[in-house]
C-alpha cells in the first residue's frame, strides 16, 4: 500500500528479515524517548536482536519502507480485550509528516471484532506523542493494564472500540 504522506513509502507486513532494521530504527526512536523521559529504563533499548526477531513471529508487525530503507513500523496483538499497540516508530528526520497517525490508524483497523478497547503507552514526559493519541480518541487513565514490560514514567492510554 502506497502512503501519500510519505512520497513513494510503501507498507508491508514484516518479516524475520526486517529484525535488524527494527532493532536500529527501535533504538533511533526510544533514545529520544529517554532523553525527554530522563531513563534508560526504556525495554525497547535494551532488546536483543533475537527478541525482536521473536515479537515479529508473535504479534501483528507492519513496516514502511521508502525506497529500500526501512523508515517506520507498528507492532499489535490481541491481549484479552484489549488491541494492543506497541512499538510504533518513525524515522526521526520524517516526524511530522503524519507517517505515524497513518500507521495507528492503520493498527486500529486490524483489531479483531473481540476487542473492546485499543490500548497503548509512552513516556509522560513524551507531550508529542501524548497529543498525538489524544487527538486520535485515546484518553490518559491510571488504570494498569495488560501491556507488558511497562517504562518508568510511563503513562497509559485507552481508547475504546465501537
Amino acid at each position: 500500500m502506497d502512503i501519500p504522506e510519505v512520497p513513494g513509502a510503501r507498507l508491508l507486513d514484516a518479516t524475520a528479515a526486517d529484525a535488524a532494521e527494527l532493532l536500529v530504527l527501535q533504538r533511533c526512536c526510544w533514545v529520544q524517548e529517554a532523553i525527554l523521559n530522563s531513563t534508560l529504563e526504556i525495554p525497547a533499548l535494551h532488546e536483543t536482536l533475537d527478541e525482536v526477531r521473536e515479537w515479529i513471529g508473535t504479534w501483528r508487525v507492519w513496516v514502511v519502507r521508502q525506497g529500500p530503507r526501512l523508515v517506520g513500523a507498528v507492532r499489535a496483538r490481541l491481549e484479552g480485550t484489549a488491541w494492543e499497540v506497541g512499538r510504533l516508530m518513525v524515522a526521526p528526520d520524517l516526524t511530522g509528516r503524519g507517517l505515524g497517525r497513518f500507521l495507528l490508524a492503520h493498527a486500529e483497523t486490524h483489531a479483531p471484532a473481540t476487542a473492546r478497547t485499543t490500548e497503548l503507552f509512552t513516556g509522560a514526559a513524551s507531550k508529542r506523542n501524548i497529543a498525538m493519541y489524544e487527538r486520535a480518541g485515546y484518553r490518559l487513565t491510571d488504570q494498569a493494564g495488560p501491556l507488558d514490560a511497562h517504562i518508568r514514567h510511563a503513562v497509559y492510554l485507552v481508547k475504546p472500540r465501537g
